[in-house]
């Protein structure tokens, strides 16, 4: 299993942080490593991978955290959970956590990953943030719900996600940022020769939202999954493939 630890100054000692890549599992093509055609370490159940691998993978994890994370069915939507009060998987697109040992999760592959902690150590999160559900304010109801539990200053961490030379999209994408509250100027960039057409800039885009939540300690971001196929699984690269967790919890 290979994993990847953020880069986060300021974040408190007593929080634990991480990121899993696409090799070291036991997932086999098109959930590989993208080199050998097995050791992909997929932790979806939904994407079509073999369940007795995903479980391989997952309990490969597992071994790295103090419990099992609160795993998430994601609808691109705003609802953020408790981790320490899930069970089976609810729909959601974000989860917090005050409590040591309870583990926030998120599934990426070219969706944005965001892990959150409040500068005290007492309040973690995680978000995934597809385009659709940025537009409609998931990192700020993510930030409300730690805000709910007491945080004040919080520290942001941009995972992997879709970079802003590959995420080619329509103007009803820039339409729903616009109708979010977003000005399309601060993350979309015409394509030259094609009408309706622009390059999104996911992390600029998260960057205005979370600024809109008061959070403007950032760190992370610039990693592409579209490009860096050795580390990253990504949807719009490959379609059919895994997906990468990204996970926070509070020792």
């Amino acid at each position: 299993m290979n994993i990847l630890t953020p880069e986060w100054p300021g974040l408190p000692d007593n929080v634990g942080a991480l990121l899993t890549l696409r090799s070291g599992g036991v997932s086999r093509a098109p959930y590989d490593d993208g080199a050998s055609g097995e050791h992909g370490f997929n932790l979806a159940a939904h994407v079509g991978d073999e369940p007795e691998h995903v479980r391989a993978n997952r309990a490969m994890l597992r071994r790295l955290l103090p419990s099992e994370p609160a795993w998430l069915t994601q609808v691109h939507g705003i609802h953020v959970v408790d981790a320490a009060a899930t069970a089976g998987a609810p729909e959601a697109d974000a989860s917090i956590a005050s409590e040591p040992g309870a583990v926030c999760v998120t599934l990426t592959a070219d969706c944005l990953p965001v892990l959150f902690a409040d500068a005290r150590g007492t309040v973690v999160a995680a978000a995934h943030a597809g385009w659709r559900g940025l537009a409609d304010g998931v990192l700020q109801a993510t930030v409300a719900a730690m805000r709910a539990r007491g945080a004040d200053e919080i520290l942001a961490w941009f995972g992997p996600a879709i970079g802003p030379q590959a995420f080619e999209v329509g103007d009803d994408v820039l339409q729903a940022f616009a109708a979010g509250g977003i000005d399309p100027a601060n993350g979309f960039t015409p394509i030259d020769g094609s009408p309706d057409k622009y390059l999104g800039d996911m992390y600029a885009l998260a960057t205005v939202a979370l600024a809109q939540a008061g959070v403007t300690q950032i760190a992370g971001g610039g990693l592409c999954t579209v490009t860096d196929w050795r580390r990253f699984y990504s949807f719009r690269r490959d379609e059919t493939t895994g997906r990468m967790a990204s996970l926070i919890w509070l020792k």
